[in-house]
């Protein structure tokens, strides 16, 4: 009983790993670019970029899952994530970036909000380009000023990434659950589900410390 729930329970982490992955592949540089756009000069797309930032923040993730997935089937009559556990798995993905891209967004406009003005009139001063400037001066100290609400939002991730059962991904929780449906030819069972919170603990822990080492590594700007 123990080697299949395990077996079971590690295919459904393999799944939390790999919407975490490509979350944070998506999001990272997605949130810089629309940093951008909501600190544009141009008010047309700061307000737009602000008000999609606005929407996104304030509703729940599990909503924009249930209509992202859902919705577009309603209205076209047909699936356009196509069918089975790979369907889920893109429409998650997407209401995942689009989520977290906004969340990041705002972590990134902050930090190169933060970084003193003067310092970049300093290197407008010595003849360096806007863009020189931007990626010798302001992004290097706006990581090191990121990386502790980052971080924050990393760990927050991997929790999120149970909403996505959902809409029937098989995750690690999903995996769990179905013991207690009757999965496997076994109904009733709990002690999987505690199981899980042991992969949730366990990730983050290994998060925690590689993220807290990073936070070391930059500390030649205090």
């Amino acid at each position: 009983m123990l080697a299949t729930v395990l077996g079971a329970l590690n295919v459904g982490f393999l799944q939390t790993l790999k919407l975490f992955a490509v979350t944070l592949l998506g999001a990272i540089p997605l949130g810089l670019v629309l940093s951008f756009g909501s600190m544009s000069r141009f008010a047309p797309l700061r307000y737009l970029t602000r008000m999609v930032i606005w929407v996104i923040r304030g509703t729940p993730l599990m909503l924009q899952l249930i209509i992202l997935y859902y919705i577009p089937g309603r209205l076209l009559g047909y699936s356009p994530w196509g069918s089975g556990e790979e369907g889920r798995f893109l429409a998650s993905a997407i209401a995942f970036i689009i989520n977290y891209t906004c969340y990041f967004s705002e972590i990134y406009r902050g930090g190169i909000q933060g970084v003193p003005v003067g310092q970049q009139e300093a290197g407008m001063v010595l003849g360096m380009t806007r863009s020189q400037i931007f990626f010798k001066v302001t992004l290097l100290q706006m990581i090191k000023r990121i990386v502790p609400p980052m971080s924050n939002e990393i760990i927050t991730l991997v929790k999120d990434t149970s909403i996505a059962r959902i809409i029937s991904l098989q995750e690690v929780i999903w995996a769990g659950y179905a013991f207690l449906k009757g999965s496997h030819g076994y109904s009733g069972l709990v002690w999987p589900l505690f199981f899980t919170g042991i992969y949730y603990l366990v990730f983050n822990g290994v998060l925690t410390l590689l993220l807290g080492w990073v936070e070391r590594r930059l500390d030649y700007f205090k």
